[in-house]
């Protein structure tokens, strides 16, 4: 298991990793980054769901909400697993 110190750091590293991806990825690949990067950064989130007209804004919080209850650390290791899933070539 990766210390507090390697785990922030290898999550850092999948941040920069993940600006550099050749395609854009899928609408349920960047709100699963959305999500974990949220919940290792801010926490859970709030109880306050966008409104239904702010399809975006409720997409992103709704992907947020559902991570609820977990650890940061895990969260950067969902995080990492996502960028590692990615297209870099």
């Amino acid at each position: 298991m990766a210390t507090d110190s390697t785990l922030q750091t290898q999550f850092e590293a999948a941040q920069a990793q993940a600006k550099t991806a050749t395609q854009r990825p899928d609408n349920d690949t960047l709100l699963s980054l959305y999500a974990y990067y949220k919940q290792a950064t801010a926490g859970d989130a709030g109880d306050d769901r966008p409104g239904a007209f702010d399809f975006v804004a409720r997409a992103k919080f709704d992907a947020w909400a559902k991570l609820r209850g977990t650890a940061p650390e895990e969260a950067m290791r969902g995080y990492i697993f996502v960028v590692a899933g990615m297209d870099f070539d």
